[in-house]
């Protein structure tokens, strides 16, 4: 019972968190004057990405313990793409499912998804290619060569977010706070300083209640004996993701749709170039089994519907999305009791 307790009590602040990062991120973007994109590709993306990330590295950093610790670090770099091309852009749709109806438009600014979404390919998939290589005798240097590729896409990513934001703002994508700065009713004023103050105890407060979110799941993985590959493949992703996710949830139920649809894709762009670099560099990165495939498969089929809506994305759209992760649990569900 205390388990459950805990996950509720966790979520509950994770949301009150969230608000929270959400509302210091909106007035930092319209101090700073740049675009929605800005705010929610990168600053977003990375900021609710930092958690999620210290869990594949400190399983593979440490996977000399034992081999289940290189399958928990390989299926959460692999899980993590793969529950936000999916489960989170069906759980944000379903979050105004009711207020947009089913037909109901999202509307992100087009030039700066596309650009998500086609790094976020050539990173993912140039990780997926690599896994082949790994037989050949100098697989070693094609490795670092890979790697370097990925940390460098994601830097010119950075540099053509940035670089498109002025046009942006000019044709009105400016990022735009829509309520009070959450420190003004404690009587700090509207300034840089106020506003880092509450991202920071934001972050923080969202990378702790994450932590008790995890260590709830674990709690009941192991009381329900869940292996490893089950917990590293949908437990872990949804216990460190979705509940980020939250940004994208509040963003768009407040029309914001190009911060709500940025926050995903932004971190699916971080998720899929730069912590496959870690996975390559100090794993055999191989595929243990199929299911780590059918994972990789389902993640590229969703990311492609996605690309293909890119033009006129309707509500029902992403609850395809939320489909393809139901075939992920059910293909879980299969190799476990197999």
């Amino acid at each position: 019972m205390s388990n459950f307790l805990i996950l509720l009590l966790s979520l509950v602040f994770i949301v009150i968190s969230s608000h929270f990062f959400c509302n210091a991120l909106e007035h930092l973007g319209e101090r700073l004057g740049v675009s929605e994109g800005v705010t929610g590709s990168v600053f977003a993306a990375v900021g609710t990405a930092l958690p999620e990330t210290i869990i594949p590295i400190i399983a593979i950093l440490s996977a000399h313990s034992g081999a289940s610790n290189h399958e928990i670090g390989i299926g959460a770099i692999l899980g993590a793409p793969l529950m936000l091309s999916t489960l989170s852009v069906c759980v944000m749709a379903l979050s105004v499912l009711w207020k947009r109806g089913i037909n109901g438009a999202i509307t992100p600014e087009k030039t700066g998804l596309k650009r998500d979404l086609q790094f976020f390919f050539f990173g993912y998939g140039l990780a997926f290619a690599a896994i082949f290589l790994q037989n050949l005798s100098w697989h070693v240097y094609i490795n670092a060569l890979i790697a370097v590729a990925l940390g460098v896409s994601y830097f010119i990513y950075l540099l053509l977010t940035i670089k498109v934001s002025a046009a942006l703002v000019q044709d009105g994508h400016d990022t735009q706070a829509s309520n009070k700065l959450a420190m003004q009713y404690l009587g700090f004023g509207v300034n840089k300083l106020s506003i880092i103050i509450q991202l920071i105890l934001a972050s923080m407060m969202l990378i702790y209640f994450a932590g008790m979110f995890i260590d709830g799941v674990n709690n009941l993985s192991t009381l329900y004996k869940i292996s490893p590959f089950i917990i590293s493949l949908i437990i872990i992703p949804i216990a460190t993701e979705l509940p980020e996710k939250i940004n994208s949830v509040l963003w768009l139920r407040k029309g914001k749709d190009t911060l709500a649809v940025g926050n995903i894709t932004g971190a699916m762009v971080f998720q899929g170039t730069l912590l496959p670099i870690i996975g390559i560099l100090f794993t055999d990165w191989r595929l243990v089994n199929t299911l780590h495939l059918s994972g990789i498969i389902l993640t590229l089929l969703a990311t492609g519907w996605f690309y293909l809506l890119i033009n006129k994305i309707k509500v029902w759209h992403f609850l395809i999305n939320g489909l393809l992760y139901i075939v992920n649990i059910m293909l879980c569900l299969h190799f476990f009791y197999r």
